[in-house]
């Protein structure tokens, strides 16, 4: 028994091994930019460049807050990625519950429709949307860039809520009834509660997807002053020859924090998962 539970043991330990291994892995690029960042010299693609600058500074994280519109990128992205995870779930949410719950004609079409269209990916949908929007004026506006986040996102959210609901026990819901609880109640006080950590992790999945997305912001938004964090990011090296590799590197740590520090915040409630259970409700 002994010898059976060291050998248990000694798995588990070569699996921890590993995985920290490929965590001190994920973390190399994001070092490595915080060398480049803190680096004097723009010498990136340079043979004298090494791991440790020679010369460090500061001075680049000054460049991209005083010199660059970066604030005003933050502002752009954070205006879309609020209305975005808003809409989407006001959307999706009550989507997901309606879809799970009850039963209608087509349901199980829309359904198969809706993760059909998700499945193409975004690029194939650019020119649509370009000759959607243009006539209505919505061509380098938020507006028009928060329909097609939500026109996205909105169906992710259903899937992902959906597949929750579908975990909920229906009886909670008819013991609540049967003691005078109103349908509303019975999604308020006791679904969505039960739902939080299911929430907590779509809203963040959306919220990351607006942070980064680059493909509409670069091409349906004109000019620095409507440009969000990941087409601002992208304009700072368009040019190679006056792009500096250090305030771009610096650039790109800065702005990963405000994710960071919301996904640690939501960690509690995103680690939860499905543990919660029916008789919390």
């Amino acid at each position: 028994m002994k010898r059976k539970e060291w050998k248990e043991k000694g798995k588990l330990l070569l699996i921890n091994l590993f995985l920290i291994l490929i965590c001190f892995a994920t973390l190399v690029p994001i070092l490595y930019a915080f060398s480049v960042s803190i680096n004097e010299q723009n010498s990136l693609l340079s043979s004298d460049f090494s791991f440790i600058p020679q010369k460090m500074t500061l001075e680049n994280y000054r460049k991209v807050f005083m010199e660059e519109p970066v604030l005003l990128w933050f502002k752009n992205s954070c205006l879309l990625a609020v209305a975005t995870v808003t809409v989407s779930l006001c959307t999706g949410i009550p989507a997901a519950y309606i879809f799970s719950r009850r039963r209608f004609p087509g349901r199980s079409g829309i359904l198969q429709m809706l993760i059909l269209l998700y499945a193409f990916p975004s690029l194939l949908s650019m020119t649509a949307l370009y000759k959607l929007l243009s006539p209505m004026g919505l061509i380098n506006t938020r507006l028009g860039l928060i329909i097609v986040y939500t026109g996205t996102m909105a169906v992710f959210a259903l899937w992902n809520m959906k597949g929750y609901f579908d975990t909920i026990p229906v009886e909670i819901e008819e013991a609540s009834m049967i003691d005078g609880a109103s349908p509303i109640q019975i999604v308020t006080k006791i679904v969505l509660p039960l739902a939080k950590p299911t929430i907590a992790v779509t809203a963040m999945m959306v919220l990351i997807y607006v942070w980064n997305e680059y493909i509409f912001a670069i091409n349906f938004m004109t000019g620095e002053s409507t440009y969000t964090l990941a087409a601002g990011l992208y304009s700072l090296q368009a040019n190679e020859t006056s792009g500096s590799w250090p305030v771009f590197s610096a650039a790109s740590l800065a702005v990963s924090l405000p994710i960071l520090i919301i996904f640690f915040a939501l960690q509690k409630n995103m680690a939860s998962g499905l543990t919660s259970g029916g008789v919390k409700g």
